[in-house]
């Protein structure tokens, strides 16, 4: 019996929803979290006198702590438990992004948000693979979704704060909020760690020391030594590629667009800075239809055709943007581009677990998580050279870069829709 089954049998359908709720609250505070500032940069540019290239640099700063995070969250989640890592990183990111709003000076400002960066990029893959190795096969890619599908009720959460409460009592309190996320560290403190991780460190004595009713022919999870290399590998060398490119692609096209999405705005239409924000709103809001609708197909159609549709979809909205004219037109496109965007997310996160096994599934989530922080660190500053010098060459360059991606993920892809992962 594999280990995929044994779950089956040991947590209980109750247990994997509650999981799945707890988990999702953590995502929305790491997504409310990163996808603040869009919000708060006007305000730090008025106040603080900030450059073009300052400005660009406080957005990416968050990338490099979170590079850097997940980086470090597959030593950590390999070698400590996936239960460690996540108490680790949501106290480093509480803790952190409160202190931001303390912040006098740009560079003050820039080591906070570096740091709670750091708690990001690992509390994300620590969330996710702690999730996808404690649901049975028939939920988990349905599960992940909907766990991923948090980042748009946290970015809309945070947005709405921003726009009304954050309006009225300054831009710091966008930030001293976070300071509630504390109390869901409470529940977390009871969980068991995760029955594939307790088997593969403890084996069948370990298991039955924490869960009831363990059956005794449990087959061995493939042993590899806990390295980068490991991905690179005969056996995962085309699943490595596929993960590297798909989360550098979307990763790039998201933050290219919505990190500097008031800018855009005003710069594209001529509209103010709070109907800019408005519209910003609007754009974060197109984002949670993106990620149910992928929590349907990819139990439906599979992972590597929904991924591959999904990725066509965002090139070809980034392109007909290229043709709008006028106001509305140029939202409602965007408000699709934001659909297809936030599905590819969903996709990626819970197709990425399904590619590797548990020995180190932890270090390929922390690769797939630092690949897309490096796209976030450039993708700033490759929206704040173009913005005011030309929209087209900008989106002519995302549109490509999706149609890519959505290439490789038919040359590459393999489905494992229904199919048991060691």
């Amino acid at each position: 019996m594999k280990i995929d089954q044994v779950v089956d049998l040991i947590v209980s359908k109750k247990e994997q929803k509650n999981l799945l709720i707890l988990t999702s609250i953590l995502w929305i505070i790491g997504s409310a979290g990163v996808m603040v500032m869009p919000f708060v940069v006007p305000d730090l540019v008025s106040e603080w006198n900030l450059t073009t290239v300052q400005a660009s640099s406080l957005i990416s700063s968050v990338f490099i702590g979170m590079l850097l995070g997940a980086l470090f969250s597959g030593i950590i989640l390999d070698y400590f438990g996936r239960k460690i890592g996540v108490i680790f990183y949501l106290l480093v990111t509480v803790i952190f992004t409160v202190l931001f709003g303390f912040s006098k000076s740009f560079g003050s400002a820039y080591v906070f948000r570096l740091l709670s960066g750091f708690g990001y990029g690992g509390l994300l893959p620590s969330v996710n693979t702690y999730l996808s190795e404690y649901t049975s096969i028939r939920l988990r890619g349905r599960y992940l979704v909907i766990l991923e599908a948090s980042w748009a009720v946290g970015s809309i959460l945070i947005a709405l704060f921003a726009v009304t409460l954050g309006e009225k009592l300054g831009w710091r309190w966008d930030f001293y909020i976070f300071s509630i996320g504390i109390i869901s560290l409470i529940p977390f403190f009871r969980k068991k760690d995760t029955p594939k991780y307790i088997f593969e460190k403890r084996g069948v004595e370990g298991l039955k020391k924490i869960f009831n009713k363990v059956p005794e022919n449990i087959e061995e999870i493939e042993k590899v030594k806990v390295t980068f290399s490991g991905l690179f590998r005969k056996e995962h060398i085309k699943q490595t590629i596929l993960v590297i490119i798909s989360w550098f692609v979307v990763s790039f096209v998201y933050y290219a667009l919505f990190s500097w999405a008031p800018k855009i705005f005003i710069a594209s239409l001529g509209i103010t800075i709070t109907k800019a924000k408005w519209y910003t709103f609007f754009v974060y809001l197109a984002q949670l239809p993106g990620y149910l609708s992928v929590a349907y197909l990819i139990e439906k159609w599979g992972r590597k055709k929904t991924l591959a549709t999904y990725f066509i979809g965002m090139g070809l909205s980034s392109f007909l943007l290229l043709l709008a004219t006028g106001n509305l037109s140029f939202l409602f496109i965007v408000l699709i581009l934001s659909f297809f965007t936030l599905g590819v997310w969903g996709l990626v996160y819970a197709y990425t677990p399904e590619l590797f096994p548990t020995s180190f599934r932890g270090t390929a989530n922390g690769v797939a998580g630092a690949t897309a922080r490096i796209a976030g660190i450039i993708a700033p500053y490759f929206t704040g050279y173009f913005v005011d010098k030309s929209i087209v060459a900008a989106l002519s360059f995302v549109s490509l870069f999706a149609i890519f991606a959505a290439v490789m993920t038919l040359v590459l892809g393999v489905e494992t829709k229904d199919k048991a992962v060691n």
